[in-house]
C-alpha cells in the first residue's frame, strides 16, 4: 500500500548494530501503524513476560499511513514498550514534526532492544544511521540537549528541519513517569517511557530526510486535504484553540463540572481558575506553534520577563499542565505554572503524573503522614507554587522524598503507609487526566478501559461527551446528558474506536474534532489506494482495542482493576457536580458485552478469532 516506506528500522544497542526490516501488506491493512502496529510486532516477539526496565524490553517508535502526507493533523507518532509506571502495556503519543521526518528518511517506525554498554544517540540520515556515543549530552536537560544536537547540524551545515527525540536527567535516573521529548514542548509523556530509554542509555534520536510519502491517488488526496481544512477553518473549537490554545478548555471545565481541584477534592473553581485560563496565556504569548500540517496551530510560545518566575521564550503550558500545577495544587500563579511546565520539561517529566505526585504528597503532609523532615524542609501547602517547584528538583534528580514520588502514587502510597492510598488518584498504576468522571460519566469509563490505565486520549470523549463534536456516521449525534450513565457506554465504544483509528494513523484528536469520520476513511483510501470501508476501518480499531486489552491481560490486568479511586467515587459537597458520581458497575457490564470481554477483562475467545487474533486467544487460554 502507498502511505508507507514500507521499512523499519532496528537498533540492537547492545550489539551496536542496525538493520532495516518490513512488515507484510496484510499486517499493515490490519493495524495501520501507530499502537496498532507497535502492539502487534510486540506481541510477534513474544515480549509480555519481559521486565521493563531491563535490555530485553523493546521500544517501539511508530508512525501511521497519514504521517508526512500533509493531511491536516497527520503528525502524531506513538512510542511503546512495557511501561515501568504500571508493569502493562505503556505508549505515549506525541505530535510535532518528528514523524514527518521520520517519514521522510524513508521509514515508518523505529524499533529499539539492548542496552548500550554508555549513553548513545541514533542518528538517522536518510539510508544511513549510525549509533554515535552521547556521554557529553548525558546529565544535559531536555532544552540543553536539543539546543546541542542543532547546533551540531548547523555547524555541518546541514540544511533544513530534523526530528529530534531525547530524555532529560529524569529518563537517565529512571523516574518511573519520565517522559520522551520531542522538539522542547512535544511530549511522549504517558507511561514513563522516558525511563525505558534511560534503562537503554539511549539519550536522544535525530532523524532527517528528503524523501515523498508515497501517495495513491494526488488529486483525490489533494481534494481530501481541502475538505477537511475548510471544516477545520469553520469549526468553532479550532478558532477558540488557534486563539488560546488547549487551555482554553478550562472555561467549561471549570464551569460544567468537567474538571476539579486539590487533588480530585474541590470543585466550584470557575472564578478561582480565571487566572490560569486560555484567556490569560495569550497575555505571555509570543506566537502560536504548530505540528507538521497543522491549519490550527494551538501551542503556545511563552515567556515570562521577570520576577521569580523569569521563564526563557519558549513552550507554554497546556491544558493538563496548567490543571495538573494549578488547580490540583490549588494555586493560579500563571507564571509560576509557566516555570513549572519549563522545569518538567527540561527534567523530561509527564506533567500529569508529576503534579498528581506533588498534590498526592501535600495531602500526605497535611494530614501528618509525611513531615519536613521527609520533604527536606519544604512545607507542601496548598496554594504554593514554590513548594511544587522544588518537588519537581527533587523527583527529577531523585532527591529524598522525590526518590519515592519518582515511583509514582500508587507505589509511594505503599513506601508512606498509613492511609495514604487514599490520596492517590491512580488506574492501574497511570495518574488519572485531568477530566473528572463525576462532571461526565462517560469519562469513568472512558478513563478505566484502556490496556494502559488512566488515560484521555485513548478515545475522543473528552470532546464528544461534551458535545463539542459529533459523528452522525458512528452514531454520535450529540445532546449529551453529562451526569448520567444512561447510554455512555455504546458512545464509548464509538468514541474508543475512533480514538485508535486516530492513533493508528498518526491523526491529531484535536484535528479530528473539527472534521468528520468520513474524512478520516476518505484521507485512508487516497493515501494507501486500499478500498477502506467505514466498516473495516472499525473492525480495525476493535482489533487494536483488543490486541493491547489482551497484553495487559497476559502481564497481569483484570477486571477488579478496571475501577476508579475512592476519591473520584465520593461526590462532591459543593460546585456543580455534587452529589454526582458514575454508575461503573452499569457502564463496565453494558462495555464488556459490546466488546465481547469476559467477566474477567479478558477478550474473549470467539471474538478474537473473528478479529484474526486467535495467537492472542492461544496465549490468553495458556495465561
Amino acid at each position: 500500500m502507498k502511505g508507507y516506506q514500507n521499512r523499519i528500522l532496528e537498533v540492537d544497542l547492545s550489539q551496536g548494530s542496525t538493520e532495516t526490516i518490513s512488515v507484510d501488506e496484510d499486517v499493515l491493512r490490519q493495524y495501520l501503524g501507530g499502537s496498532g502496529l507497535a502492539a502487534r510486532l510486540f506481541l510477534d516477539r513474544g515480549l509480555e513476560d519481559v521486565e521493563p526496565l531491563s535490555p530485553e524490553n523493546q521500544v517501539f517508535i511508530m508512525t501511521g499511513p497519514l504521517a508526512g502526507t500533509g493531511f491536516p493533523g497527520g503528525a502524531r507518532f506513538v512510542v511503546a514498550a512495557r511501561s515501568p509506571l504500571s508493569g502493562l502495556w505503556g505508549e505515549a503519543n506525541c505530535g510535532g514534526h518528528f514523524a514527518a521526518q521520520l517519514k521522510f528518511a524513508g521509514y515508518d517506525g523505529l524499533i529499539v532492544k539492548g542496552r548500550a554498554d554508555a549513553p548513545v544517540a541514533l542518528w538517522i540520515d536518510e539510508d544511513r544511521s549510525e549509533i554515535r556515543d552521547a556521554s557529553d549530552l548525558w546529565g544535559k536537560d531536555v532544552y540543553e540537549t536539543e539546543d546541542r544536537v542543532k547546533a551540531e547540524l548547523k555547524e555541518k551545515g546541514v540544511q533544513g528541519g530534523a526530528g529530534i527525540l531525547s530524555i532529560g536527567p529524569a529518563g537517565e535516573k529512571q523516574v518511573k513517569f519520565a517522559a520522551v521529548a520531542g522538539e522542547k514542548g512535544d511530549f511522549a509523556g504517558r507511561c514513563g517511557l522516558g525511563a525505558v530509554f534511560g534503562s537503554k542509555k539511549l539519550k536522544a534520536v535525530v532523524v532527517r530526510g528528503t524523501k515523498e510519502v508515497p501517495i495513491a491517488d494526488p488529486e483525490e488526496f489533494k481534494k481530501a486535504v481541502q475538505e477537511a481544512r475548510a471544516k477545520i477553518k469553520e469549526a468553532g473549537l479550532a478558532k477558540a484553540w488557534r486563539e488560546h490554545g488547549t487551555a482554553i478548555g478550562m472555561v467549561a471545565g471549570t464551569k460544567h463540572g468537567g474538571v476539579c481541584g486539590k487533588n480530585w477534592s474541590q470543585g466550584d473553581l470557575y472564578s478561582f481558575a480565571k487566572p490560569i485560563r486560555g484567556f490569560a496565556i495569550s497575555e505571555l504569548l509570543v506566537r502560536s506553534k504548530s505540528c507538521h500540517a497543522c491549519p490550527i496551530g494551538c501551542k503556545r510560545v511563552v515567556k515570562v520577563d521577570e520576577g521569580p518566575y523569569r521563564t526563557e521564550e519558549g513552550p507554554g503550558p497546556e491544558f493538563q499542565t496548567c490543571l495538573n500545577f494549578g488547580l490540583m495544587l490549588m494555586n493560579n500563579n500563571l507564571q509560576g505554572i509557566v516555570k513549572a511546565n519549563e522545569t518538567c520539561n527540561r527534567y523530561g517529566l509527564d506533567t500529569i503524573s508529576c503534579g498528581s505526585a506533588i498534590a498526592f504528597a501535600t495531602e500526605c503532609f497535611e494530614n501528618g503522614l509525611i513531615g519536613t523532615e521527609d520533604t527536606g524542609g519544604i512545607e507542601l501547602k496548598w496554594g504554593d507554587i514554590d513548594a511544587a517547584l522544588a518537588m519537581i528538583h527533587k523527583i527529577g534528580k531523585r532527591e529524598g522524598i522525590g526518590d519515592v514520588l519518582a515511583e509514582g502514587v500508587r507505589r509511594a502510597a505503599k513506601k508512606i503507609g498509613g492511609n495514604a492510598a487514599d490520596f492517590a488518584v491512580e488506574v492501574k498504576g497511570l495518574e488519572m487526566p485531568m477530566h473528572d468522571p463525576r462532571g461526565f460519566h462517560g469519562q469513568g469509563l472512558a478513563q478505566v478501559i484502556p490496556a494502559r490505565g488512566g488515560v484521555h486520549t485513548d478515545s475522543i470523549h473528552f470532546l464528544i461527551e461534551e458535545n463539542f463534536s459529533k459523528y452522525p456516521e458512528l452514531g454520535l449525534t450529540g445532546e449529551y446528558e453529562p451526569m448520567t450513565s444512561e447510554g455512555k457506554a455504546e458512545m464509548t465504544v464509538a468514541s474508543e474506536s475512533l480514538g485508535n483509528l486516530c492513533n493508528a494513523s498518526s491523526m491529531c484528536l484535536y484535528v479530528m474534532g473539527t472534521i468528520g469520520f468520513t474524512d478520516l476513511v476518505d484521507a485512508h483510501r487516497t493515501t494507501t489506494g486500499a478500498d477502506f470501508t467505514q466498516e473495516e476501518l472499525l473492525k480495525t480499531a476493535e482489533r487494536i482495542v483488543l490486541l493491547k486489552r489482551g497484553l495487559s491481560n497476559l502481564m497481569g490486568m483484570r477486571a477488579e482493576d478496571e475501577r476508579l479511586p475512592d476519591r473520584i467515587m465520593t461526590p462532591l459537597e459543593s460546585g456543580p457536580t455534587a452529589g454526582s458520581v458514575p454508575d461503573m458497575d452499569k457502564m463496565l457490564k453494558e462495555y464488556y458485552a459490546m466488546r465481547g470481554i469476559d467477566a474477567d477483562g479478558r477478550p474473549g475467545r470467539e471474538r478474537l478469532l473473528e478479529l484474526n487474533l486467535g495467537d492472542l486467544a492461544e496465549k490468553l487460554v495458556k495465561g
